[in-house]
Formats: C-alpha cells, sequence, structure tokens
C-alpha cells in the first residue's frame, strides 16, 4: 500500500529514538512514555498526551528538540501539534500520566501507611531549582542501596525535599517486597525515649536496623540530642553494613549543622548530598497549572502569571495562594478572573514585607543558625564568627521591615544608622562573588516567616 506524502510517522519514530539517546531514563519515563503519534498533515505531526499540563511540559522541554530531529530526517520543517487525551480512568487504579511501569502484584498493595500516597515522581514538577536532587531520588528509587547511600536532600521550607523521599518511598514499595520505613527525626527521637523508658531498646533497634529503606525527614532535629544522634549513627552503620538504603532531608547543609556530633555528620556527607532551591518562574507556573488540572478547575495563564511573578518563596506559598483563589471562587460561585485575583490576594502582593515580623525575631533566627545568642549579636565584639551573622540580621531586617536604619541600629547594641547601612552593603557585595550566601539568606528569610507565622 502506497504510504501518502504527509504520513510522518516513520520520521517521528526515529526522531523520538534520537531524543531517546539525549535524556535521561528518568526523563524518558517521566515525559516520554505516554505521548503516542496520532496522525499527520500538510507539513505537521499531532501527538496524543494524556493532559494539558503534560503538553506545556513537553513544549517548554522538548519541542526544539523534536522539531529539529524531524527537520533533519524529513529535509522540511514539520509543525508538532498536539492533542490532549486523558487517559482513561480503570474502576480499581487511575492511570498516571508517566507513572513508571508496576507490576500486577503491585498495583494490588494498599498504599503504605506511612506514605502519603499522592507523593509521587509523577507529580513532582522538575525545574532546573530541582532537577539534581529529583534525577538523584529516582536513581536510589530504581536501586535502592547501591550508588547514592546515603542521600541527603536539603533546602528551605516547602521546597519538597518530603515529596521525593516519600516518592522514593512509593516506588520501592510498589515495586518490590522492600520494607520501607518512612519518620521524622522527631519520631525517631520519641521512639527512642519511650524504648528507654520502657526498657525495650532491643525492639526498637530491631525496628529500625531490619528495614530496606530508611527514609528520615528533618534531622536538623537532632541537634543537641546526643544520646539520639549516638543511636542513630549505631542504627546507620548496621544499614551501611547491610547495604539498605538511606536517606534523609535537613534544612541546611549539614555542615552547617553546629550541635551535631562530628562521627554522625561524618556519616551524613559520606554519600550523595544535594540541594532544593526556591522555583524559579517558569517552573512556578507549571507548578500552579499541574495543581489547577489536577483539582479540575478553570483559571486563566494570566491570572497564574499574576500569582507566580507576586509569589517567589516556594511551592507551599504557591498552593496557598492557589487554595484561596479555588476557595473564593466556590463560596461565591464567581470565575477567578484577574481582577479577583488581585483584589483577594492584595495582601500577599502589596506589602511582601510582613508587618509580624519583629527584629527580636530576626536575631533569634539568626543567632540559631550560626549557633550564637541573641547577646552576642547585639553585642560588642567584633570578630568575624559573630560580625558577619550581625552583618546577615540586620541586612535581613532590612529587607523583609519596614524598620528604618535608626531603629535597626538601636536594637542591635545602640549601633549608628551608617554601620547598619555598611552591614547591607557588605552582604550584598559578598552576595555577588560568594553564590552559598544568597541561598542561606533567603534560607533565613523564610525561616524567619515561618517563625512570625507561629509567634
Amino acid at each position: 500500500m502506497a504510504v501518502e506524502s504527509w504520513d510522518y510517522s516513520v520520521f517521528w519514530k526515529e526522531a523520538m529514538n534520537r531524543i531517546r539517546q539525549e535524556v535521561t531514563d528518568q526523563e524518558w519515563i517521566m515525559w516520554f512514555n505516554n505521548i503516542k503519534y496520532d496522525s499527520s498533515g500538510s507539513s505537521k505531526i499531532n501527538i496524543c498526551v494524556p493532559s494539558s499540563f503534560y503538553r506545556d511540559q513537553i513544549k517548554q522541554r522538548y519541542l526544539s528538540s523534536m522539531e529539529e530531529h524531524l527537520f533533519s530526517l524529513a529535509g522540511n520543517r514539520i509543525a508538532v501539534d498536539f492533542v490532549v487525551k486523558p487517559a482513561k480512568k480503570s474502576s480499581s487504579q487511575n492511570k498516571a500520566t508517566s507513572a513508571p511501569p508496576v507490576s500486577v502484584e503491585a498495583k494490588k498493595k494498599k498504599p503504605h501507611t506511612q506514605l502519603r500516597a499522592d507523593y509521587r515522581f509523577e507529580n513532582f514538577v522538575v525545574g532546573e531549582n530541582n532537577s539534581f536532587a529529583a534525577n538523584a531520588a529516582y536513581a536510589i528509587a530504581k536501586n535502592p542501596g547501591t550508588a547514592y547511600n546515603p542521600c541527603l536532600v536539603y533546602g528551605g521550607v516547602g521546597l519538597g525535599k518530603t515529596h521525593l523521599i516519600q516518592s522514593i518511598g512509593n516506588i520501592v514499595y510498589q515495586e518490590s517486597d522492600k520494607k520501607v520505613s518512612y519518620i521524622t527525626a522527631e519520631t525517631f527521637t520519641n521512639d527512642f525515649i519511650q524504648s528507654i523508658k520502657d526498657k525495650t531498646t532491643h525492639r526498637f533497634k530491631s525496628k529500625y536496623r531490619s528495614v530496606d529503606v530508611l527514609l528520615i525527614d528533618d534531622i536538623h532535629f537532632l541537634q543537641n540530642k546526643i544520646e539520639t544522634q549516638e543511636e542513630l549513627f549505631h542504627t546507620f552503620n548496621a544499614l551501611y553494613e547491610s547495604n539498605k538504603q538511606m536517606v534523609f532531608t535537613c534544612d541546611r547543609p549539614v555542615s552547617e549543622l553546629k550541635h551535631l556530633s562530628d562521627r554522625l555528620r561524618s556519616r551524613f556527607e559520606r554519600g550523595l548530598n544535594v540541594d532544593l532551591q526556591p522555583p524559579d518562574f517558569e517552573t512556578r507556573f507549571a507548578i500552579l497549572k499541574q495543581k489547577i488540572e489536577v483539582k479540575n478547575v478553570t483559571i486563566p495563564d494570566e491570572v497564574i502569571d499574576l500569582v507566580c511573578r507576586n509569589i517567589t518563596t516556594n511551592v507551599r506559598d504557591l498552593e496557598a495562594s492557589l487554595t484561596k483563589l479555588i476557595a473564593y471562587s466556590d463560596l461565591v460561585n464567581k470565575n477567578v478572573t484577574l481582577e479577583v485575583a488581585k483584589a483577594q490576594l492584595k495582601d500577599v502582593f502589596s506589602n511582601p514585607r510582613q508587618s509580624n515580623i519583629t527584629i527580636e525575631m530576626i536575631q533569634r533566627v539568626v543567632a540559631d543558625y550560626f549557633a550564637l545568642s541573641v547577646g552576642e549579636l547585639k553585642g560588642k565584639k567584633r570578630t568575624k564568627a559573630i560580625a558577619f551573622p550581625r552583618q546577615v540580621a540586620m541586612y535581613i531586617t532590612r529587607e523583609i521591615t519596614e524598620y528604618s536604619t535608626t531603629e535597626v541600629g538601636l536594637e542591635f547594641g545602640g549601633r549608628d544608622h551608617t554601620t547598619v547601612m555598611h552591614a547591607c552593603q557588605r552582604v550584598e557585595s559578598r552576595m555577588k562573588t560568594d553564590p552559598t550566601l544568597e541561598p542561606t539568606i533567603n534560607h533565613l528569610i523564610r525561616a524567619t516567616k515561618e517563625y512570625g507565622t507561629k509567634a
């Protein structure tokens, strides 16, 4: 049978083979497993994708590469159009748009009691800020206990640390018979204390040393807990020697945990350490598009653009704004327009500096981070170990509050306003040459705002 001149299926297949060689296994599974050739037209190929979010992500990440490969194969420009055809859902299980293949037996498993079923790789939006961490986490999930053991994921509040490590747990649990345990560092501590009270430490040891994958959230909570650190050290050694996978999260690099034993710190640093940064605009936009699609609501792109340009902190803040808009729409039965969004989120947009933040809060957060006392920040000592944190605290105060330089100086031991100005200039200058400083500043700002919401 003759092949019509606009049947480009052969070119499409070869273009996909070329792209397969250019991307990682995780990228291929996440973005290409569920796209299919649909039809051809004059200088055009139609491709089926399972959702509009999926379409937008493919277009942003891979469209130019697709069209370049098609051009080199066909000798003329072939446009790629996307047709959204949602995957059919069975009564037993909804088919994820980009989930890795799972065995028939695994599909019958009930959700893991310690893991959130919605924390999966296919709904973790990957951007420049988190691609290394996401790829590492996926590699661990497919081959636990091998190359990246242990792994430490660190970053500020609301950036997806828990989502990533629970995604690891979900894949291992669903695709194997390995024993997975997810806990917070606080839970580990409480369990250990209770075992001492009940004289059941042997059960505690057996519980945590018999797992195949141990996921522990928020290890910064272990600071100053000497006996718990000692027990985790021995648990770590037992699991490591048995090639059992361990993944930890922390709100900062482990080197900056001041009250952690050196030998436990060295264990955390033994493996792979990856960080999560606040998402860039494109990633924030993709995150909101995905959340909107999951919630099955209609919000114009211009509203998403408005939110993303005004909220730059973390995913949690983005979700909070989206939740507020959806709630308003549901309660008053009105569509979310640009005007509605501006009105409902005006407090967030018009005054990013939080009025409930005090200088004392900032001093406490910064002092704790640098293992100092508030008194030292306000004192007269000018050693490097104190002067720099003091400058950072002054800079943050000027960034997120409305206090004048004179007011700031008074709260830092009665210093002159020119000292405050100099401190801010020093921090700004150092950020241009020290790539680690801006993430640290952002972390401290987020921590201060979190502190403010609890105050």
